[in-house]
This record gives structure tokens, C-alpha cells and sequence, in this order.
């Protein structure tokens, strides 16, 4: 194999390996199903939470054990706390502007509209089965964290060191792309950036689980408040005006979050 290739290769292969984890750990559940009532069911919100539960695990232990994320304990041990803090306040300044811009792209495809409908609901289904958070906010941060940071980016970052910015555009684009929603596409990108931003400043993973935890878990409380995949910002706030209001006044804590960041982050 040309060794120039080998890196990015790799980096794309972590992301097949996860994606297909994903894919085998849904048929199974999928299949015991159809075992168990005697049909061909889809998948329900409870199925897909079993599904989503254990493939992150599997992800976790897999990535660990094969050392394709390197865990080290040197970014904690050095108290990284305002660090920590920062990225949390940073998600909770970011969701607003973010979920509004992507709420107004242009109209989809009835059949695309429909498909996202459905991935709606599902989620929303999962985030009011018992154990929900625990699999949304906790389990699927850290598994992402570790494929699509601690490995791809990892790797595409050893490859182009110098073109570093290249390298994070580049790891944001597959990890939206992996989400395989057209209606999610430039929220996780948007959030890949940043998370692979605070990734290459660190050389840790844990800033980025801290904020894909508050990003997952603000989008959680929305639903279980609200019980309206469809609701939108704008019906939130109750009109345009104060959608923006709420968008200028998000911009105004993301901004000094992402300064502080930018001062309190230091690779280790």
C-alpha cells in the first residue's frame, strides 16, 4: 500500500469498523425480534435503544482493548477543570444558533422529509424508554468521542500535521456524514469542528465527551418537555423575533466560551 494513502485509509476504516459494529448489533437485535414475536417487525424505539446501547459498549471495549484510541490519563491528572467548564458552557451557547440556521434550509424531498420524520420519531421514542439518557447522553458521546477524535481524527492529524485545519474539516464532514441524516447534517458538522478543534489544542478526548454530553443532553430535555419531534425554535420562543433574541443572546455566551477556551486549553 502507498504509505502516503495508509493514514487517511485507516482513519476512514475506523469509521466503516464503527459503522458496521452499528449495522450487525441492529440485525441481531433486529432478529431477536422476529424470534420473539413471530414476525418481521422494525425496529421500535425500545429496540433501537437496546441496539444503540450495545453497540456503543461493544465500540468502547472494542477501540479500548485494540488501542485504536489511546486512553491516557495525562490531560485529567493536569486538572483540566476550566477547560471543562468552558466546553460545557460553549454546547449551551451553540445548540440555539445552530438548530435554527439548520432550520432554515430548504424544503427536502417528500421522500427524505418522510425519512427524517421517522428517525425523529424513533428518537423520541428512545429518549422516553427508561434508560434513554444513560445510552443518548453518556454511552454514545464517549463511543463517538473515541471513533470519530481518538482514532480518525487521530490518525488524519499524523498524516497532515501541517494542514491541520484540513484534517479537523475533513473528520467533521465524515462524522456528520455517519449520522446519515440529511435533516442532522450541519449541526454535527458545525459540532465537529469545534470538536476537533478542542481535540488537536488537548490531544484528549474528554473535552469533547463534556461537550457532546451537554449538546445531547440539552436536545434530550427539549424532547421529553416538548413531546413534538417537529417543534422548532421558533415555536419554542413563540416568534421570529424572539427566535433571533435567543440566537443573538446564545452567540453571546458561545463567543467568550470559545475565547476562554481558546486561553485555557493546552495539549498534553
Amino acid at each position: 500500500m502507498n504509505l502516503e494513502l495508509k493514514k487517511p485509509l485507516t482513519a476512514i476504516a475506523y469509521i466503516v469498523a464503527f459503522l458496521a459494529i452499528q449495522t450487525v448489533v441492529q440485525l441481531i437485535v433486529l432478529g431477536a425480534e422476529m424470534a420473539i414475536k413471530g414476525d418481521t417487525p422494525q425496529l421500535d424505539g425500545i429496540g433501537f435503544l437496546i441496539a444503540m446501547g450495545s453497540f456503543s459498549v461493544i465500540t468502547i471495549a472494542l477501540f479500548a482493548w485494540l488501542k485504536w484510541t489511546p486512553l491516557k490519563r495525562t490531560f485529567i491528572q493536569s486538572r483540566p477543570w476550566m477547560t471543562l467548564f468552558w466546553c460545557f458552557i460553549a454546547s449551551l451557547g451553540a445548540i440555539i444558533p445552530s438548530v435554527y440556521f439548520q432550520e432554515q434550509m430548504p424544503e427536502w424531498s417528500d421522500s427524505i422529509k418522510q425519512y427524517i420524520e421517522q428517525t425523529a420519531q424513533t428518537m423520541l421514542q428512545m429518549m422516553n424508554t427508561p434508560g434513554g439518557y444513560a445510552v443518548i447522553c453518556l454511552l454514545a458521546p464517549v463511543a463517538e468521542e473515541m471513533v470519530f477524535r481518538g482514532a480518525a481524527l487521530r490518525t488524519l492529524l499524523e498524516w497532515k500535521p501541517e494542514r491541520r485545519w484540513l484534517m479537523i474539516a475533513l473528520s467533521a464532514l465524515l462524522f456528520a456524514l455517519a449520522h446519515m441524516n440529511p435533516a442532522q447534517f450541519i449541526h454535527p458538522f458545525l459540532i465537529g469542528l469545534l470538536l476537533g478543534w478542542m481535540y488537536e489544542r488537548t490531544g484528549s478526548i474528554i473535552p469533547g465527551i463534556i461537550y457532546h454530553w451537554a449538546n445531547n443532553t440539552v436536545a434530550y430535555l427539549l424532547a421529553r418537555i416538548y413531546q413534538d419531534p417537529e417543534v422548532g425554535i421558533t415555536d419554542i420562543f413563540g416568534s421570529q423575533s424572539r427566535a433571533l433574541m435567543a440566537v443573538g443572546f446564545s452567540l453571546l455566551i458561545f463567543i467568550p466560551a470559545i475565547y476562554q477556551l481558546n486561553l485555557w486549553m493546552k495539549k498534553h
